[in-house]
């Protein structure tokens, strides 16, 4: 008697045997971005500075029958994330992907006579020399297993002025652009895979909070902005997060994958 092919759960087995590294996995873009990831196969090692949000999302994981390694780690200290990345390498079996979501305006200021000398410190650092951490970390090991894919966190926030975040925040997405396209070149011969992602608002409960301080007239600016005339979920922004890493963008590297619903469209 034939077999019934489950043709569902060959769908959703893309990254059977891949192991994801996730910075900043225990928030929400990232958090969903690892429970993606699980459903479709992968495991997952979360590195974030919020150790009891770690645990939460690694129960969830545990509990619904995947696999999933988390360490908490501030990705600003290289040495620190070598060690993390490390132990995490071998309880996964390796790195495959890395998905550097680790960042944001962690809670500064927008305006300009408010952000002090350590607001912008600590939005440079965790932005930029996070992300950079982390892809040099992982590298070597992506070269062992003869490649990989590394996606990048910028935002629409570094590709136009937003009303939302403030000049640092600006500053660091923008410089993401350039470490990814740098990096890009660097790694390709390795068959390792840089992209970025450019979000637009997505309603974490950092920028909820945000949102919500906004005045009438500037949330209507954001929403009337957008041609789709919503608001995303997580999931939007997940999904392409994981095109990035599969197979699907093999001949893909050096770029930036917009997720705004329009709102800004470049040339």
């Amino acid at each position: 008697m034939a077999k019934r092919v489950n043709v569902s759960s060959m769908t959703l087995n893309k990254f059977q045997g891949k192991s994801i590294l996730i910075t900043g996995g225990a928030g929400g873009i990232g958090s969903q971005i690892a429970r993606s990831f699980v459903e479709q196969g992968g495991k997952v090692g979360i590195l974030d500075s919020n150790l009891n949000a770690i645990k939460i999302i690694l129960a969830e994981i545990e509990s619904s029958g995947g696999t999933a390694f988390g360490l908490e780690v501030d990705v600003r200290d290289s040495k620190a994330v070598d060690q993390a990345i490390s132990e995490l390498a071998k309880s996964l079996g390796g790195v495959n992907v890395l998905v550097a979501a680790a960042g944001g305006s962690l809670g500064t200021p927008r305006d300009l006579d408010e952000i002090s000398d350590a607001d912008l410190d600590l939005v440079l650092d965790v932005n930029i020399k996070g992300t950079f951490n982390c892809a040099r970390s992982v590298i070597p090991y992506m070269k062992k297993s003869g490649g990989g894919s590394i996606i990048t966190f910028s935002s629409i926030g570094g590709r136009s002025p937003s009303p939302v975040t403030g000049v640092p925040y600006a500053a660091a997405k923008a410089a993401i652009l350039g470490l990814t396209k740098r990096l890009a070149k660097e790694v390709g011969e390795f068959n390792i895979r840089v992209n970025a992602i450019a979000p637009g608002l997505f309603l974490t409960d950092r920028l909820e909070v945000m949102f919500n301080e906004m005045s009438a007239s500037e949330k209507s600016e954001v929403l009337n902005g957008i041609p789709l005339g919503r608001m995303p979920t997580l999931r939007e922004c997940a999904d392409p997060v994981l095109f990035l890493a599969s197979e699907e963008s093999s001949f893909i590297t050096g770029i930036v994958l917009d997720v705004n619903g329009g709102r800004m469209m470049p040339n």
